[in-house]
C-alpha cells in the first residue's frame, strides 16, 4: 500500500548502512547529478529518504534548509551531512568528495579538450540530450520537495514570496531567507518535534577544535603555493580569488556567477567573454555542482601562463579553494542541526526557510527551462522588476523535441534518470548524425 505524504514524511529511517554502501551509494550520486542543484537535491532525495531511508524526510528538509544558510554549493554540503550523520567525519568526507569527484573529472578533461581544441560539435550535441533530460528530472524534483514541504497557507505563501523576490524583483538570497526565517518565527505557532533518538551533547571547545583544524586544512596549502610561487603569480591569484568568492557565494553558484564572470573577464583578464559562456554552459550540462565552473576557469587561466602541468595545478588550486571550506561549514554546524530543529520558535523558522527553499528552487527550475529550450533570453527591467523575455525565434526545436521525451519517460513510463540521460543523450547525437 502506497503510504500518503504525511506517512511518508513520519516513517522512521532505517539503521546506518555500511560504509562500504554508503561509498556505493554516494558514487552513484555523484555520476548521476546532472542538472544543478534542484536536480541533484531531487536525486538525494530519493536515495536517501525514499529508497536507502537513511534519513527521514524531517532531517533532510532541516539540513537542507540549513545549508542553504550556507556559502557555497548546497547540494554537496546536503550530500556531506548526510554521509556525517551516517558515519561521522569519515562518512561526511567520502560523501562530499564522491558528490564531486565524478564532476569534476568530467570538467576537467573537458576542459583540456577546449584548451587544445576549442568546443567540438559532438560534445555540443551529447549536452544538448542531456540538458532536457535534466529539463524533466528538475520538473521532478520541484514537484517532489514541493509535496512534501508545503504543508499549509504560511507555507505556500513563503514559497511564493520567494520565488517573487528572486526571480522577478532579483533580491539577495540571504534576504529572503532572512525575511522567511523571520515570518517562521513570528508568524508560526511555535512547533515542538520530539527527538528520535537522543542527541549527544556538543561541547563548544570541540566546535572550537573542529574550526581550527578544517581552517587549517583549506588555508594552509593554498598559503604554500604563494610561498613557493610568490603571490603575484597566477596559481596565488586564483587561490585567493576564489577562497574569497566561497566566502560570500550564498545561494549557490547562480548568485554570484555574475560577479566571477565579470571580475574573471574584466578584472584579472584570464578567459575572453565568450570563453567565459563555453565553460558556464560545460558546468551546467556536466554532472556535479555547477560551481566546477571554477575549475574551467583556473585551468584555462593556468594553461595559458605555463602550459598543461601548470593548468592542472590551476584546477586543482581552484578545486580546494572552492571546496574545502564545505567541509568547515558543515563538520563545524552540522552537530547543531538536530537542536534548531528542537527548539520552538527556531523550528517554526526553519520551516519557514524550507518553505522558501521550495520557491528558490522553482526559481532555478524556470531559468534553466528558459536557457535549455531558447538559444537567446533578454533581461529587461521595468522599475524594481526584473523579466526573462525568450526570443520566440531563438526556440531550440531539437531541445523541446528531447525535453518532451525525457518528460513522457521520467512522468508516464517511470524510467530511471540514468536511463532517461541514456536515451536523450543517444537520440542528440543522431540528431546530430543526420
Amino acid at each position: 500500500m502506497e503510504l500518503t505524504d504525511s506517512a511518508a514524511g513520519q516513517r522512521p529511517a532505517s539503521a546506518a548502512p555500511s560504509f562500504r554502501t554508503l561509498l556505493a551509494v554516494f558514487g552513484r550520486i555523484g555520476l548521476l547529478s546532472f542538472g544543478g542543484p534542484a536536480a541533484q537535491i531531487a536525486l538525494m532525495h530519493r536515495e536517501l529518504v525514499d529508497e536507502q531511508r537513511w534519513l527521514d524526510e524531517r532531517r533532510f528538509l532541516s539540513a537542507l534548509s540549513f545549508c542553504m544558510l550556507l556559502p557555497g554549493p548546497e547540494a554537496m554540503q546536503l550530500a556531506t551531512y548526510a554521509g556525517w550523520r551516517l558515519h561521522g567525519v569519515k562518512g561526511g568526507l567520502a560523501a562530499g568528495l564522491l558528490f564531486v569527484a565524478p564532476g569534476a573529472t568530467l570538467v576537467l578533461a573537458l576542459s583540456m579538450l577546449y584548451g587544445a581544441y576549442g568546443s567540438t560539435p559532438a560534445v555540443e550535441a551529447l549536452f544538448v540530450g542531456v540538458k532536457a533530460a535534466v529539463l524533466a528530472i528538475v520538473l521532478e524534483a520541484l514537484l517532489r520537495v514541493g509535496k512534501r514541504a508545503l504543508n499549509g497557507g504560511l507555507d505556500w505563501a513563503t514559497a511564493a514570496a520567494a520565488f517573487i523576490a528572486i526571480f522577478f524583483l532579483n533580491l539577495p538570497f540571504p534576504l529572503v531567507i532572512l525575511a522567511a526565517a523571520a515570518a517562521g518565527y513570528f508568524l508560526r505557532p511555535g512547533a515542538v518535534h520530539s527527538p528520535v533518538e537522543p542527541m549527544p551533547p556538543v561541547r563548544p571547545s570541540a566546535t572550537l577544535a573542529t574550526f581550527g583544524i578544517w581552517l587549517a586544512i583549506w588555508i594552509v596549502p593554498l598559503l604554500a603555493i604563494a610561498a613557493v610561487f610568490g603571490t603575484g603569480h597566477v596559481l596565488s591569484q586564483l587561490a585567493l580569488f576564489f577562497s574569497k568568492l566561497a566566502v560570500v557565494t550564498f545561494g549557490g553558484a547562480y548568485a554570484v556567477l555574475a560577479y566571477m564572470a565579470q571580475q574573471v573577464v574584466s578584472g584579472y583578464g584570464w578567459l575572453t567573454a565568450d570563453e567565459m559562456l563555453d565553460g558556464l554552459g560545460l558546468a551546467e550540462t556536466t554532472n556535479g555542482p555547477l560551481i566546477l565552473v571554477t575549475e574551467f576557469v583556473g585551468y584555462i587561466a593556468a594553461l595559458r601562463a605555463g602550459g598543461v602541468w601548470l593548468g592542472l595545478l590551476g584546477a586543482l588550486v581552484t578545486l580546494w579553494a572552492t571546496f574545502a571550506p564545505c567541509f568547515l561549514w558543515i563538520f563545524v554546524g552540522a552537530p547543531y542541526i538536530d537542536r534548531l530543529t528542537h527548539a520552538p520558535r527556531l523550528a517554526s523558522a526553519l520551516q519557514s526557510v524550507t518553505a522558501a527553499v521550495v520557491g528558490v528552487i522553482a526559481n532555478l527550475s524556470l531559468w534553466f527551462a528558459l536557457h535549455v529550450l531558447f538559444a537567446r533570453v533578454d533581461e529587461l527591467h521595468a522599475g524594481p522588476l526584473r523579466l526573462f523575455m525568450p526570443q520566440p525565434g531563438s526556440l531550440d526545436l531539437v531541445a523541446l523535441a528531447l525535453s518532451c521525451l525525457a518528460l513522457v519517460l521520467i512522468f508516464a513510463m517511470r524510467w530511471s534518470i540514468v536511463a532517461t540521460l541514456g536515451v536523450c543523450g543517444v537520440a542528440a547525437l543522431l540528431w546530430l548524425g543526420l
